[in-house]
């Protein structure tokens, strides 16, 4: 609801200042059961916003890379726009830390940029600027996810 609420008042804005600009959602898979903070699976959480048009559906946060992997997927098999991918180094350790190096994500950047499932890849909790660099030269290597163009608002 919160999610539906912010793209009731990110459309409100638009309409009242004769706007549009991209937006792009995306959610948090909180633990291994793959529910969202608000206990939706990836599809429900897909189907609940997707009236939006948003230029990429995505996920973020929570699990690492590679336990997010199955949801990455999911999204990629259903979203008629963009996936998004924006992964964590891992969980905290005990110290509050965290502990995947950027040479040890850059292996699920390049399974999931091989596979085709992703777009956008970015970093969340734990990742730095080397991160992203490491993402970067790894994903130019492979093409992006293919997309029905016209799904997308692009503006």
């Amino acid at each position: 609801l919160n999610a539906k609420a912010a793209l009731f008042a990110i459309d409100k804005f638009f309409d009242d200042h004769q706007l549009r600009l991209p937006v792009m959602i995306s959610g948090t898979i909180t633990d291994q059961s793959g529910r969202t903070l608000t206990g939706q699976t990836t599809e429900a959480f897909y189907n609940s916003l997707r009236h939006a048009r948003p230029l990429s559906f995505g996920l973020n946060c929570a699990l690492g890379p590679d336990l997010l992997r199955p949801y990455v997927e999911e999204m990629a098999r259903i979203s008629e726009t963009f996936v998004s991918v924006h992964a964590n180094a891992g969980l905290p350790n005990a110290f509050g830390e965290y502990d995947l190096t950027p040479a040890d994500m850059a292996v699920q950047v390049k399974e999931w940029t091989e596979s085709g499932l992703v777009n956008i890849v970015g970093g969340c909790c734990g990742t730095t600027p080397d991160h992203i660099r490491c993402f970067a030269e790894v994903a130019k290597n492979y093409k992006p996810r293919t997309v029905n163009k016209e799904a997308i608002e692009i503006v």
